[in-house]
């Protein structure tokens, strides 16, 4: 049934259509790209005056106050949120992956025992993780603090963060 000539017209088969899908790659490259090298300096082709704009810098937005806003957390929506935390975190006082979040509303920084915390993180010990702080983590935690272990991206949403810390506060 599988001759010499049929496996080789298998292979050519094959090889015909990954030619065919290369080239067809190559001319897509060549006529839909959009041109200029890499490394180059590109100046802006126009811009679009807009009436009331500016074109100075805009500020950047204030600081949040958490504390106002924990008046109004729904401790509910914080439990439901700490459902995305679970998968490294525990609230029964042993560490997983990340440490045990127990009390961490006000704790120290890296004082957890018997984890091993990064060197970011270890840097900052004489800190404290107060509500603001914790905020500022959990938005983006790699951004808060560069070079931490934590590799969760962090909970867009505000309310959904303020939420989270007002539910960890009654973790004691």
């Amino acid at each position: 049934m599988f001759d010499t000539m049929t496996m080789t017209k298998a292979v050519a088969g094959v090889c015909g259509a990954l030619l065919v899908f290369l080239l067809g790659s190559w001319a897509a490259t060549s006529i839909y790209a959009m041109g200029g090298g890499h490394g180059e300096e590109h100046s802006q082709a126009y811009t679009i005056e807009v009436e009331g704009g500016s074109s100075e810098p805009v500020e950047e937005a204030a600081p949040v106050d958490v504390a106002l806003l924990m008046a109004t957390a729904d401790l509910a929506a914080g439990e439901k949120a700490f459902g995305k935390c679970k998968a490294c975190h525990k609230l029964d006082g042993s560490n997983g992956t990340g440490p045990h979040l127990n009390g961490v509303v006000d704790r120290a920084k890296s004082s957890v025992e018997g984890f091993s915390f990064s060197a970011a993180a270890a840097e900052r010990s004489a800190e404290s993780w107060t509500p603001q702080n914790i905020y500022g983590f959990i938005e983006n935690p790699k951004g808060y603090m560069p070079g931490t272990k934590m590799s969760f991206g962090g909970l867009p949403k505000s309310e959904d963060r303020v939420n989270l810390i007002a539910y960890l506060a009654t973790q004691k």
